[in-house]
């Protein structure tokens, strides 16, 4: 076991679109709140007791299946920040299969389907988040891409360690 932090699992996003989304996150994050590169939250807070459990399932789940494809669907309102949403149906299922296999142990947040989605500004006032929606919205074009895997991180309090990575090879 790696330690007591809560456990958050993430879908990996190809090289261009991580680049691409993290450059955004640089711009209009708030530089002391940006500990992270953008990424797709699959699960926010996993308990660390499952953490050698994860690992098994995470590495069966990669095996099982290829890249999923992805799309880069519009724009979302975080209220206080602005992020792009991302549709998956594919890495919707394979998150149902994650969260019926660890069924009990969720939180409340992670016991609901997420809406996918890449922030690329949170923690800012109302206003500041709604003039990047409408400049964002602006010049937006939907994307496809493919998620390339999947990925397990230690949650510090604002920073993230990485764990581990499990390309999908299926």
């Amino acid at each position: 076991m790696e330690g007591a932090a809560p456990i958050i699992v993430t879908a990996q996003l190809p090289d261009d679109v991580q680049a691409w989304a993290t450059a955004l996150r640089d711009q209009h994050f708030p530089p002391e709140r940006n500990h992270l590169a953008a990424h797709v939250t699959l699960f926010h807070a996993l308990p660390p007791s499952c953490e050698d459990e994860l690992r098994s399932v995470l590495a069966r789940i990669a095996r099982e299946h290829a890249a999923v494809p992805a799309r880069l669907s519009g724009l979302m309102s975080l209220g206080r920040g602005t992020a792009y949403a991302v549709e998956s149906r594919a890495m919707l299922n394979i998150r149902a299969e994650l969260a019926d296999h660890f069924h009990g142990l969720l939180t409340s947040q992670d016991q609901h389907q997420p809406r996918l989605h890449i922030t690329v500004q949170n923690k800012v006032t109302p206003g500041k988040a709604k003039l990047l929606l409408a400049e964002l919205s602006a010049q937006f074009s939907p994307r496809d891409f493919t998620i390339r895997g999947l990925a397990m991180h230690a949650y510090l309090g604002g920073p993230w360690r990485q764990l581990a990575n499990y390309p999908f090879r299926g």
